[in-house]
């Protein structure tokens, strides 16, 4: 989730710098302004408003959409949604290239599928406000609330307007769904990278024994509206179906590039298909990315969404934090997917629907299976 509101300095501020060899504002200047408008303003406004305000501006001037503010409690929810446990409606949302707010999915059972919102719904109004011009992280904070509160929520799906009113909950989300097919073959659905979720995924590809189910015959990593997450857990995954090397590289300012391998000992040799579309970003782009780019896996689907940028937060001294993109990430060959997503080996036209890209996932799979039995058989 992310927040660029539009905010706050005023002439003043401006005034006060304009000419001056040292560039930075009289560190009283802000404190000074925010005393008058207390004082003469003749709309009431807190001085916590004041202070919001004045961050968010700050992070407006960097120009990047995934920069945001979070104050205390907000940054303690999101963390919470790390964990996989928050209270909401249940949906991620993503922002389009022109600023519209979309759902990127909705968690199965949760109150939002319950109320009939589905990914790809365009948001149109949350709370009676609309969502024109606000940011992903204003509209986010919007649908999130204690549980039992209710919000109305207006999307838009075929050009019709839909309104419905959603009773928020407590919610925990399970990431990793796994299922399996007849011929040993298995779908591990990924919803998000939250912690754990690389665990999970080598759960899901080791033999169990004790569940007395042997290792996959061949694997559908499903990354379809995985609007990302952890890196580190992005690594993990990743790292379930590599032996070493590459999986992600990025630069911060001012250091060296930092250069992020596959962990342990995955299991190299299961035929492996990696589903996207357009919904899968950021740290789900990383994991198609280095299997792509590793000869690894077979990605079918739609062209990803292109975000390949790393934000990391930092905490301020009042529990509220900044999260700022500190680097673009590179794919191992060098590519950088930011503004043009991935390419899949195998296209299905989003027209076609989610059940036929799934179906010429499993296809594909089964003629990996096929060519790898063959070459064992040799």
């Amino acid at each position: 989730m992310t927040a660029l509101v539009a905010g706050a300095f005023g002439a003043g501020v401006l005034t006060g710098v304009v000419g001056s060899a040292d560039p930075s504002p009289d560190p009283g200047v802000l404190d000074e302004a925010a005393e008058r408008i207390l004082a003469d303003a003749a709309r009431p406004v807190s001085r916590d408003q004041l202070d919001r305000a004045a961050v968010e501006g700050m992070l407006k001037a960097l120009g990047d959409r995934w920069s945001a503010y979070y104050e205390a409690a907000e940054f303690d929810s999101f963390q919470a949604g790390l964990d996989g446990r928050y209270s909401g409606v249940g949906v991620w949302l993503r922002s389009a290239q022109d600023g519209e707010v979309y759902v990127g999915s909705v968690q199965p059972g949760s109150p939002a599928d319950a109320a009939g919102i589905v990914a790809g719904d365009r948001v149109m109004e949350v709370a009676d406000t609309a969502v024109a011009s606000r940011s992903l992280g204003d509209v986010a904070r919007a649908l999130r609330g204690d549980a039992g509160t209710e919000v109305t929520v207006v999307v838009s799906r075929d050009g019709q307007r839909r309104t419905v009113v959603v009773r928020r909950d407590e919610l925990a989300s399970d990431d990793v769904v796994v299922t399996r097919l007849r011929g040993d073959v298995e779908v591990v659905r990924i919803a998000s990278f939250t912690r754990g979720v690389g665990a999970a995924v080598r759960a899901a590809v080791d033999a169990s024994p004790a569940a007395g189910t042997g290792a996959p015959a061949g694997v559908v990593l499903d990354l379809r509206g995985n609007p990302g997450g952890l890196l580190t857990e992005a690594v993990e995954v990743a790292s379930a179906f590599l032996s070493g090397g590459a999986v992600v590289s990025y630069e911060e300012r001012g250091e060296p590039m930092r250069h992020l391998d596959a962990v342990g000992e995955g299991d190299t040799m299961v035929p492996l298909v990696v589903l996207v579309d357009e919904g899968t970003a950021s740290a789900a782009e990383v994991v198609a990315g280095a299997l792509q780019d590793r000869n690894r896996a077979v990605l079918v689907g739609n062209r990803t969404y292109g975000k390949g940028s790393v934000q990391e937060s930092r905490t301020l001294s009042d529990g509220s934090a900044i999260e700022l993109t500190v680097g673009r990430y590179l794919t191992p060959s060098g590519r950088s997917v930011d503004g043009v997503g991935i390419e899949p080996d195998v296209l299905v036209s989003s027209r076609l629907g989610a059940a036929t890209a799934e179906q010429r996932a499993l296809e594909v799979l089964r003629g990996l299976v096929a060519a790898s039995d063959a070459a064992q058989r040799g």
